[in-house]
């Protein structure tokens, strides 16, 4: 409870850690806000049927809280009709449309879904972010992004005792500096990163990639050093085969 887990990508997809950890955050019980900026509802929902959890059912009874980026830009953008403004809430994405890149409203929509009420049997809340890059491309100012995931690490980490899992895309030679900025500051925020990265000798059909889990050493313990464990992976239909470097089925 209480923790900050990064998703970081280099060279390669680092989304099945998305499904992953949403379906395993459903099927242990928790109350989740998944803040979906690149996919839709019905790609996430299929790949959790295969992973054996129903986001709709999910989402009717409760329990999942779904925003639909992609939905919620082109409404924006374009001026559809929305729910938001039947309800009064303004659009959690309402900075596109606005010329400061304040993300408070999106915080705002995070808090009120995962604020406790009266009635909820749920473990605990979770944020889940896929992925953080996105706000960047729609307009929003490094600064305001990183404003928003510590506003939120305030209250789901701390005030609620929650968890909060955020994806991000990162390249070593990217001239992208803002989401260089972006990346290198929640890797010193975080206290657990996931870092799936490509293989530097190129394609490979038995090992998809190498995964770099980096359990951060708590900032009140002086001396304490970084925990790296490295493995690497093949994503299979349903589920994802780790083992130590060289030692894929393939090889043996």
């Amino acid at each position: 409870q209480g923790k900050f887990t990064l998703l970081r990508d280099t060279r390669t997809d680092g989304s099945f850690l998305v499904h992953h950890f949403l379906s395993f955050y459903l099927r242990a019980g928790c109350k989740v806000c998944f803040v979906a900026l690149l996919q839709s509802f019905s790609h996430y929902n299929i790949v959790a049927q295969k992973l054996g959890v129903s986001l709709a059912a999910a989402r009717e009874r409760g329990q999942l809280v779904f925003l639909e980026g992609l939905k919620s830009c082109l409404d924006l953008l374009f001026g559809e009709e929305r729910e938001e403004e039947q309800t009064g809430q303004p659009s959690p994405l309402q900075f596109i449309s606005e010329s400061a890149s304040n993300l408070k409203a999106l915080f705002d929509f995070v808090q009120t879904s995962l604020t406790p009420t009266g009635g909820d049997s749920w473990k605990g809340p979770v944020l889940l972010v896929d992925d953080l890059g996105v706000l960047l491309s729609l307009g929003a100012a490094p600064v305001a992004v990183l404003d928003f995931i510590h506003y939120c690490r305030v209250a789901v980490c701390s005030q609620l005792k929650g968890n909060i899992v955020v994806l991000v895309h990162s390249h070593e030679d990217s001239e992208d500096e803002e989401n260089e900025l972006v990346v290198n500051s929640l890797c010193h925020h975080s206290d657990l990163i996931l870092w799936a990265e490509g293989l530097a000798t190129g394609f490979c059909k038995d090992v998809h990639g190498e995964i770099k889990i980096i359990k951060r050493a708590s900032l009140e313990l002086r001396g304490e050093q970084d925990h790296v464990q490295i493995y690497q992976y093949k994503i299979q239909d349903k589920n994802v085969t780790f083992f130590a470097r060289g030692l894929s089925a393939a090889v043996l």
